[in-house]
């Protein structure tokens, strides 16, 4: 079915966001059209001010509406524990478990020669230079189990042994409620390479 020239217009741009497929696109768009115009017009404000008044904090690369970010200036947060992530996203998840009080550092990827991404093209140089002017104790490296991510904990545990730090690694293995008759062999194999002593 065609739609006019500016319907067609609103669908692609929908389209051109990360997982919307064109029928998706196309209830965006008509959502948006069936919307009041004071409805249509505070979405695109919120938008607007979103990207004007976002920005990357200066000491970890979080996404906050302050530099530092709020993390980054809390006194209470432990400025001794880095915890390394590759997403902005990623501290979220962490926040809600509520069992961790250091502070981040967001890589922003990870290392991946097949998509033509090396070490010079995330947040490494800068977590040096954290790790080296501060009283770092312990680095926990939190970059997802697959092989970037897995390639990405190596460079960086390697690429900071000279500071004579504690280097961790966030545990992986069978989700709590997992069935192991479901779980894939690689997952049960971390889960037994780094089992625990009760």
């Amino acid at each position: 079915m065609n739609f006019s020239a500016s319907i067609e217009k609103l669908i692609e741009e929908f389209e051109k966001l990360p997982s919307i497929g064109h029928k998706t696109a196309v209830r965006l768009a008509f959502h948006i059209l069936n919307s009041s115009t004071e409805e249509c017009e505070k979405f695109a404000e919120t938008i607007v001010n979103a990207k004007k008044n976002l920005r990357y904090c200066s000491v970890c690369n979080n996404i906050s509406d302050t530099d530092p970010c709020e993390i980054c200036s809390n006194a209470k947060r432990d400025k001794e524990m880095i915890c390394v992530v590759e997403d902005v996203r990623d501290i979220a998840q962490i926040e809600k478990t509520h069992e961790y009080n250091g502070v981040y550092h967001v890589l922003n990827g990870v290392i991946s020669p097949m998509n033509g991404i090396g070490p010079n093209d995330i947040k490494l140089k800068e977590l040096i230079t954290r790790v080296g002017s501060n009283d770092v104790k312990e680095l926990i490296l939190a970059t997802n189990p697959n092989v970037e991510g897995e390639a990405t904990a190596m460079y960086i545990s390697k690429l900071v042994k000279p500071f004579n730090l504690k280097v961790t690694r966030i545990a992986h293995g069978i989700p709590i409620g997992g069935d192991l008759e479901y779980v894939d062999e690689v997952t049960l194999a971390k889960a037994l390479e780094n089992r625990t002593e009760l």
